[in-house]
């Protein structure tokens, strides 16, 4: 499994045939933006995207894809109607719990503590996701959250062996909250944060996180490299 940070939190994925994207925030991303990476770079090849909630930071360019590449979409069920309303045709409408099988993997939304809305307009819950592929290691991406102690029970039920971890504060966890959760309720074999660095309210280094979590295999990749699992 290939796994390539583009800003925020979002995630190309490639794994078997798939590529899978995940909170497509390219267009308007301060951190991708500035990394002088074209668009088509993290697009290019995309077979499936996956969004955590709709708020526009993670919602990204995900209509856009979705028309340009033929993507299917997984996303909770307000969300994934309202992708379809902007262009979207292939969807796979899915809840808190729900798990649907492709080709190459299983991917399974699992709770989060955050909200979800674009404009005032509600779109379901905020999830995490989990992606079991078929041959290699089972991947969470947190999305935004808070620590909660259900946690374990995901450890419990799926294993996790890579963590896509929120460590930014302010809308998610803060560094020493995302650490205790690694440590608390995880066996991680690699981890990487996401959702830093992007706008000058949340926190701009990975560095405090990096520190709390001496001992284990932290990734911080630069925008657009990769990192094999």
């Amino acid at each position: 499994m290939k796994i390539t940070w583009f800003g925020h939190s979002c995630f190309r994925i490639e794994t078997g045939s798939s590529v899978v994207l995940i909170d497509p925030f390219l267009k308007g991303n301060p951190t991708f933006e500035a990394s002088g990476i074209d668009w088509e770079v993290p697009v290019s090849g995309v077979t499936h995207m996956a969004l955590t909630h709709g708020h526009y930071d993670h919602l990204g360019d995900a209509a856009e894809i979705c028309k340009s590449t033929g993507a299917a979409l997984f996303a909770v069920f307000e969300l994934a109607m309202y992708v379809a309303s902007k262009g979207a045709e292939k969807i796979e409408p899915m809840n808190t719990g729900g798990m649907v099988a492709s080709q190459d993997f299983e991917l399974t939304f699992v709770q989060a503590q955050h909200s979800s809305s674009l404009d005032g307009v509600y779109l379901g819950a905020s999830c995490g996701i989990v992606l079991k592929p078929k041959q290699g290691p089972t991947l969470y991406h947190m999305g935004d959250t808070e620590i909660f102690g259900d946690m374990g029970l995901i450890n419990e039920l799926h294993h996790p062996d890579v963590g896509i971890v929120p460590i930014g504060d302010r809308f998610t966890m803060g560094a020493r909250s995302a650490a205790h959760a690694c440590k608390t309720f995880f066996d991680f074999k690699t981890i990487l944060p996401a959702h830093y660095g992007t706008f000058p309210i949340i926190d701009q280094t990975a560095d405090a996180f990096v520190a709390l979590m001496e001992g284990h295999n932290v990734a911080v990749p630069k925008p657009g490299e990769a990192v094999s699992v």
